[in-house]
């Protein structure tokens, strides 16, 4: 594909497409507290992008929570599933850029690292659920990211070829994915979590905002 000129574009969904790390925060947060464990910011930060069985696993063993996994899943959903509508909202230049795809008929969509009920909550609490009809979350595949399994699925229930996709990431976990599948990667980082710099050896597509990518696309 040219830069400019995609055949289809998949988005990432937490902190690209909306602010949805602090909500995240406020749920695995309230979620170690019901465990008696108090929330550290520094082990927080090296789960993040990661799928879910490995993010809760890792989560577990870092704080010393004895319980099954799929508690833990059920747990953490449950809590986003009540703060998503409350608390998630499109990151800025998110509702153009799609607006933008929507118009030119390019087509799009959804593939995260989060359980498919915490992305039809996200995409449902902002009415998006008509414009991302096709969406992929990393419990489908084998390897999450930074795996490209995720990426590929998108791309396959697309019927476009990875190398015609352009993918939107803001974490240098899912850039790698994007890449590993093919794709040409255009990263827009969260700050909140990464930097600039973070994505040097990852993709030369590095922009400041969502707004910058709509104004390269157009």
């Amino acid at each position: 594909m040219t830069t400019n000129s995609p055949k289809a574009i998949i988005f990432d969904m937490d902190g690209l497409l909306v602010d949805s790390e602090p909500v995240w925060a406020i749920a695995e947060e309230a979620l170690l507290k019901s465990y008696g464990k108090q929330y550290d910011e520094d082990i927080q930060k090296q789960l993040i992008g990661l799928g879910t069985k490995e993010f809760l696993t890792r989560m577990a063993a870092a704080y010393g929570i004895d319980a099954p996994f799929e508690t833990l899943r059920a747990d953490v959903i449950r809590r986003m599933q009540v703060l998503i509508p409350q608390h998630v909202v499109p990151q800025p230049g998110a509702v153009e850029l799609i607006k933008h795809t929507s118009q030119r008929g390019i087509p799009r969509a959804i593939a995260s690292s989060s359980p498919m009920p915490v992305i039809e909550a996200v995409l449902s609490s902002l009415a998006w659920c008509d414009i991302f009809a096709t969406r992929c979350s990393g419990e489908e595949v084998e390897h999450s990211k930074p795996a490209p399994d995720v990426y590929l699925l998108a791309a396959q229930r697309l019927g476009v070829a990875p190398s015609d996709c352009l993918a939107l990431e803001d974490s240098p976990t899912g850039a790698r994915a994007a890449v590993a599948a093919g794709m040409t990667c255009y990263a827009v980082p969260d700050l909140s979590h990464s930097t600039m710099s973070d994505f040097a050896e990852i993709t030369p597509h590095v922009f400041a905002s969502l707004h910058d990518v709509l104004n390269v696309l157009e």
